[in-house]
């Protein structure tokens, strides 16, 4: 692969509730243009974080200033808005779902609590636009049982061959929770385009709760396959193991066993080609520090290394790893200090692929993008 153009999304104004950019994600509309998303907030987590839209019509050179649709208190609750991705159901019809955090329940505490592993209360909200993402209706609230927790949200929700919509989601424990964490990925199904939604289905669980699936990104093949790319984590050793594939021929009745594919840290929502082609960016934070992509020619094919192209490279600190060093609490705490990461990857309609990320410094983080020739 190579880099053909790179730019700037969304430039942090350090000093103000939009200096941090994270959690970004776009979509390639029908209608040829990019839909972006991603949160702002005076720091990587704070109360007045919000999500952010912005259009491109020219393939990234250009976008349209920032637009701040959506509201941040359900039910009376104040909260904030942490991530959000965009699916397109047909030509006007897009189904936005975003994580939504309490910040109500235990003011001014962090997201994560470092001592018990847990986190604040969260909610999954769902909302339409009938006009290609102009105009929202208000949000509704994906019901979740007790039992998953406050729940995650990591994917987009996919459009599959049957007409379903699936929803991935994954469990955590309650703020003040000090039992032992079995945290697993779900899935949740709808058959009437997001308005009601089935009981979930667990996708993968370590039963002796020590590997954890974080950050599960997923896609939809052309033959209707599912994959799933995921952040895998060993919580007895405190180490970032390699990236694990699944896939399901079922729509995640199934799966395959996890496949190692030979790189680690966390994987980008995957980009999949027209021909079955995948090209998966990730970020190595503790070897390379850097962000990465390469391609694959299928499904279930190697990622190749002499496709691989460099997106972003840290090297203000050395490399090293993050095995033994801290516990899972300490860890889950300091993910509020990384300065670059979360990739996202989108197949464009000429062939080639957009990544776009995060990357900066303690004042200010900005949201970046890179477009990619998908060459074999």
């Amino acid at each position: 692969m190579r880099i053909n153009d790179r730019g700037i999304l969304n430039l942090g104004k350090p000093g103000g509730r939009r200096a941090i950019s994270t959690f970004p994600s776009v979509t390639s509309l029908a209608d040829g243009s990019l839909l972006a998303t991603y949160r702002v907030g005076s720091s990587k987590d704070a109360d007045d974080e919000t999500i952010e839209l912005r259009r491109s019509s020219d393939g990234g050179q250009s976008w349209s200033e920032p637009a701040a649709p959506f509201g941040a208190t359900i039910n009376d609750v104040r909260g904030s808005l942490k991530v959000a991705y965009v699916t397109q159901l047909d030509d006007q019809h897009l189904l936005v779902a975003a994580m939504w955090v309490d910040r109500q329940t235990h003011p001014g505490k962090p997201l994560f609590n470092e001592q018990t592993e847990g986190c604040l209360p969260m909610k999954i909200l769902l909302a339409d636009s009938h006009d290609g993402g102009r105009s929202w209706s208000g949000w509704r609230v994906l019901p979740v049982p007790a039992e998953i927790g406050p729940p995650s949200l990591t994917n987009p929700v996919l459009r599959l061959s049957s007409g379903r919509l699936a929803i991935s989601i994954e469990t955590n424990k309650n703020y003040n929770d000090s039992g032992k964490w079995f945290q697993r990925v779900v899935c949740f199904y709808s058959a009437d385009n997001g308005q009601t939604w089935s009981d979930p289905a667990t996708i993968c669980q370590d039963p002796v709760a020590v590997i954890f699936n974080w950050d599960q990104r997923a896609g939809v093949y052309p033959d209707g396959r599912l994959v799933t790319f995921t952040w895998t984590y060993n919580s007895k050793t405190t180490e970032y193991l390699n990236i694990q594939r699944r896939i399901s021929s079922d729509e995640g009745t199934t799966w395959s066993e996890p496949e190692d594919l030979g790189f680690t840290d966390q994987a980008s929502h995957p980009a999949i080609l027209p021909d079955g082609r995948i090209v998966l960016a990730w970020v190595d934070r503790f070897h390379t520090r850097s962000i990465r992509a390469r391609l694959a020619a299928s499904i279930d094919a190697p990622f190749l290394a002499e496709s691989e192209v460099v997106l972003y490279e840290f090297e203000a600190i050395a490399p090293t790893t993050a095995t033994g060093e801290r516990d899972t609490g300490e860890l889950l705490a300091e993910m509020g200090i990384w300065n670059f990461g979360l990739p996202y990857a989108e197949a464009l309609p000429d062939g080639d692929v957009m990544v776009v990320y995060y990357a900066g410094d303690a004042s200010s983080m900005r949201i970046c993008w890179a477009r990619l020739s998908a060459l074999s």
